[in-house]
């Protein structure tokens, strides 16, 4: 796997079905578009999501999406739409993605796309939806592969049994995202403060951040959210957010990726170190910004330097003003002008 920080995740999920439709093409050929795109930006990892209507949902239950976005009101009809791909389709897109140079998952939804994933993804990544699904996460853990799971909807005692269960189950690279459950999420309730909850309560596993926040202008949510310590951010991508469906009004597009890669690398460039000492930079600045005792008057050799004889002015190439108690009282041992910088060596 790629070791970027912070790991990118596009996720692909069915966005690529209405591309597809758009542009009269199968869906495997945009499914592969999405990869190229993605490649091209430097994205980690593309994702997609492995299912069948009739194992994920039952056929009555309701949508709970923006029916304004996507009027499907049945998740079962829903997911009808988007279920066509199978073991071959995927192992398709798995090797089309590693040659791209990226790393390739899918977040299985039952058992049997579990098992004809385990040789093709470089990690899983189990949905929100499945987080008190415990068996399912205890058989995925035993596949002896990472796990990036998502929180979203759920009590941080809800966080911790799944956790346990991984771990129980002999997983030892885990990842947990800050996801909130709603499509697409509003900024008020992004609740990205909730990363840094996570860190602090699972110390010793990496968290991450799943973002449904309709793009802003400049990606200040995935900032935010890398800025609070989220080291892996997965959000959905589209190469049309104009396009009808399920997920694109929240998803970003190409250029909304790019703007997100270069605000991490400039957040980076700017966090620095976490020593608190003069930089190369200050160094010359420092020397003409602070301040030294000057003379405020002409004195003769053997003078005593009075408290209004001296004050303190730039640059700080001289004595220290924090020396002034130690210099008043003392003989000036030369000749000095007003306006001498004076150094001990004069005292």
């Amino acid at each position: 796997m790629r070791t970027t920080r912070p790991y990118i995740i596009a996720e692909m999920g069915v966005n690529f079905y209405d591309t597809a439709k758009a542009l009269n093409i199968t869906p495997l050929q945009a499914a592969k578009m999405y990869i190229d795109a993605a490649a091209e930006i430097g994205i980690d990892c593309a994702k997609f999501q492995s299912y069948k209507a009739n194992t994920i949902v039952s056929k009555n239950s309701p949508a709970y999406w923006d029916l304004s976005k996507e009027p499907t009101t049945t998740q079962h009809a829903l997911f009808m739409k988007h279920d066509r791909f199978n073991e071959e389709d995927y192992r398709e897109l798995c090797n089309y993605t590693h040659a791209k140079g990226m790393d390739f998952t899918s977040t299985p939804f039952d058992y049997a796309s579990a098992d004809y994933l385990a040789d093709m993804v470089d990690f899983y990544k189990i949905s929100s939806s499945d987080l008190s699904n415990l068996p399912f996460i205890e058989y995925i853990a035993k596949k002896g592969k990472p796990v990036f799971m998502s929180v979203g909807a759920a009590y941080l005692s809800e966080c911790d049994e799944a956790i346990r269960v991984l771990k129980n189950a002999g997983c030892k690279d885990i990842v947990i995202f800050h996801c909130v459950l709603s499509y697409p999420t509003a900024p008020q309730d992004a609740n990205i403060r909730v990363i840094e909850t996570l860190k602090k309560t699972f110390p010793d596993i990496r968290v991450g951040y799943s973002d449904h926040v309709a793009p802003d202008a400049t990606m200040q949510t995935l900032s935010t959210a890398y800025l609070l310590g989220a080291e892996v951010i997965e959000k959905h991508f589209t190469l049309d957010k104009t396009l009808s469906g399920n997920d694109h009004y929240h998803s970003g597009d190409p250029e909304d990726f790019k703007m997100a890669l270069a605000n991490f690398k400039w957040i980076d460039s700017i966090l620095g170190s976490y020593e608190k000492t003069v930089l190369k930079c200050e160094l010359v600045p420092r020397r003409e910004a602070r301040r030294s005792l000057i003379l405020t008057r002409n004195m003769k050799a053997g003078e005593v330097i009075k408290k209004e004889d001296i004050m303190p002015k730039r640059p700080g190439t001289g004595i220290s003003p924090k020396f002034t108690n130690i210099v008043i009282g003392r003989k000036v041992n030369q000749d000095l002008t007003e306006d001498t910088i004076l150094t001990w060596e004069m005292i």
